[in-house]
């Protein structure tokens, strides 16, 4: 347990959590990383086959990764990183179920992340003045976009240019090529349907020989590594933040109780600020130990909305076969160079633009993301000779609403924490969003000359075809809300205390010493991957929360 003190504790070692320790400690403050799991080397993070294989073999018997393991992300990635579901456990309604993925370790879920990097525009950030529906940010696109600019140019992501005004533009090194297919399956798309497919923008798949140990997507990859260059950071890991230690004013927080995850033993650690970067329902199941409804000395709501508005992004997948055209021998149609990644794959960017110029019955926009030829299987497999496999999967914004909520349960895991229950459920609204993007998938396929079929129909699967006909990816409805692994909301910003939990500078109203900027604060949940926009939100406040603290200590700030 370190002893020496820090002027500033950030919970969560993940996206946000790099991006604030990194923030602050360039700007030489001293920070202590407080994160629940253990570190891994990245040996163990990664993994390899077919141990990984193995690991989820013995993860579904046991049902430790029961919920976790419908999304696809599960069958690429190392499920060490997946949180055991029997040691960190939730409660729900038993007609509204949520799929909540963990991971715990130090990176948390951006080793996991599929690494799309997408920018929220204007449009996203001011959308209830079209509509009329719901809350504004408190920010405009103008605030974000240095932080944004900065974030790709330190990450290298790559794009291109597509001046779309639904989708702003950034910095890239470039764009990854589309695969053959894809490019004759843009070309029809525009042609016939008149709807753009872009480069998706993000990062490339990992190759160590270029990125290092660890994928640059990931915080130890980057961000977290070069702030423990610095010596300001260390991290305490396998601990856990159960609560905030108010001063006796009750006007601030001077510091917050960990937990020993192997032990049990708690332990106060003080600081001048606290930085909440634990992902959505971690924080906020940590906001609500925290208020003064669960702690006689906690800090106050004055909004009363602390839990509530919880997001997702509602979505549904579909695979199909493509024509193949390109003369290839059979041995060039066994291989598979194009990697799917965060930058190898493709956009169709309806956005909420769509709805100005068309008849929808619904609010708000989304999304279509998908690739062809990325995950070809042997021919011996494929079900489908003289095709190529592609997907699509759209995602939208889901209307913030009262009802979606974290709670405190009434029951309590072993370390006597108490543990969060989600009530969520789709409204109307995403209900007829979803039917649009099930007609606007199956339309571009069928004019594209391609098949949609499920995926047991594409490619053999022995052994696992009995799971792939449960998976919720696959069923005709949308999987339940968490399953995109997109959740925001519970905490949001706005310019009023009345009606927010943080201000715009993600400050708690009544504890302005706690920034929360990871995905809890956001107001709305917009369509975009978020993981983008919650770096840029948080480099966005801890840096003027170097300002504040250079302007205290009587030191000239200087312009970053």
């Amino acid at each position: 347990m370190p002893e020496k003190p820090f002027e500033v504790i950030v919970i969560g070692s993940g996206a946000t959590g790099g991006v604030a320790a990194l923030t602050f400690a360039e700007a030489g403050i001293r920070v202590l990383v407080v994160e629940a799991g253990p570190q891994l080397t990245s040996e163990q993070a990664l993994g390899k086959e077919p141990l990984n294989t193995f690991r989820r073999v013995t993860s579904l018997i046991s049902e430790t990764h029961k919920k976790q393991a419908q999304h696809p992300g599960y069958w690429k990635a190392n499920p060490l990183l997946y949180a055991n579901e029997k040691d960190i456990p939730y409660t729900t309604p038993d007609e509204r179920p949520f799929i909540w993925t963990q991971g715990r370790q130090v990176g948390g879920r951006s080793l996991t992340w599929g690494g799309i990097t997408l920018r929220l525009s204007e449009l996203d950030l001011k959308a209830s003045s079209q509509d009329g529906y719901g809350p504004e940010w408190p920010i405009s696109y103008s605030d974000l976009e240095p932080h944004y600019t900065a974030l790709e140019k330190k990450l290298g992501v790559y794009g291109h240019v597509d001046e779309l005004e639904q989708l702003p533009d950034g910095n890239y090194l470039g764009y990854l090529p589309f695969t053959k297919s894809e490019e004759n399956f843009a070309r029809l798309v525009k042609n016939k349907l008149g709807y753009q497919v872009i480069h998706s923008r993000g990062f490339g798949p990992y190759q160590k020989h270029k990125d290092g140990e660890w994928p640059r997507s990931s915080s130890p990859g980057s961000t977290l590594k070069e702030a423990l260059k610095t010596g300001k950071v260390e991290i305490l890991t396998n601990h856990i933040a159960e609560r905030l230690l108010m001063k006796a004013s009750g006007e601030c927080a001077k510091g917050v109780i960990v937990v020993d995850r192997l032990t049990g033993y708690r332990k106060e650690i003080n600081a001048e600020l606290i930085i909440l970067c634990a992902s959505t329902i971690q924080s906020l199941r940590f906001l609500l130990t925290s208020n003064e409804s669960n702690q006689s000395s906690g800090f106050v709501d004055p909004s009363g909305m602390l839990g509530h508005y919880l997001m997702d992004h509602v979505s549904t997948c579909r695979f199909f076969s493509f024509p193949n055209k390109e003369k290839q021998n059979q041995l060039d149609l066994d291989k598979n160079p194009e990697v799917l990644s965060g930058a190898g794959s493709f956009f169709i960017p309806f956005g909420s633009i769509s709805n100005k110029e068309s008849s929808t019955d619904f609010l708000r926009g989304y999304g279509i993301w998908g690739g062809i030829d990325r995950f070809e299987p042997p021919s011996c497999l494929k079900r489908k000779p003289g095709t190529k496999t592609g997907f699509l999967i759209g995602h939208g914004e889901v209307l913030a609403r009262k009802v979606n909520k974290v709670e405190l349960s009434s029951n309590f895991d072993k370390l006597s924490i108490p543990i969060p229950h989600i009530d969520m459920s789709w409204g109307d609204n995403e209900g007829k969003m979803v039917s649009n993007m099930n007609k606007t998938i199956q339309e571009i396929i069928s004019i594209t000359g391609g098949e949609m079929l499920p995926l047991k129909e594409l490619i053999k699967m022995p052994f696992i075809e009995p799971i792939i006909d449960q998976a919720l990816a696959l069923q005709e409805e949308a999987p339940p809300p968490g399953y995109y692994i997109h959740e925001v909301g519970g905490a949001r910003m706005g310019l009023e205390e009345v009606n927010s939990v943080v201000d715009k500078w993600n400050r708690l109203w009544r504890c302005p010493n706690v920034l929360v900027v990871d995905g809890s604060c956001w107001p709305t949940s917009a369509w975009q991957s978020p993981t983008l926009t919650m770096m840029a939100i948080t480099r966005r406040a801890c840096l003027n929360a170097v300002r504040n603290q250079n302007e205290k200590k009587g030191h000239p700030n200087i312009s970053p």
